[in-house]
């Protein structure tokens, strides 16, 4: 059974940084793509950021201030945040997709990052 266990969440201050990390268990994840997806209160959860095994994208709101990176080897994807606003205050969900022909998602539960102005 795969399970996406996220960390790193938190309260910080605007201008600040987060590291989230996602651990993943339960099936080889190294050729899978591996993202990150946040909610904000009242809004629909958007892509944030994903990596496959040779390409990464953003999205625009991010580019510049968040990296993503996985360890194959730990089967854990981060996401380094830096120059964090306000406007980043949401849920963020880690998210895996295996398989090739007939894709299957999975998401963690979801940790609380808040930016205070």
């Amino acid at each position: 059974q795969v399970q996406l266990v996220e960390s790193g969440g938190g309260l910080v201050q605007a201008g600040g940084s987060l590291r989230l990390s996602c651990a993943a268990s339960g099936s080889r994840f190294s050729n899978s793509y591996m993202g990150w997806y946040r909610q904000a209160a009242g809004k629909q959860r958007e892509l944030v950021a994903r990596i496959s095994t040779d390409s990464t994208n953003y999205a625009d709101s991010v580019k510049g201030r968040f990296t993503i990176s996985r360890d194959n080897a730990k089967n854990t994807v981060f996401l380094q945040m830096n120059n964090l606003k306000p406007e980043d205050t949401a849920v963020y969900y880690c998210n895996v997709v295996l398989g090739t022909i007939i894709k299957t998602e999975y998401w963690g539960q979801g940790t609380q990052v808040t930016v205070s102005s």
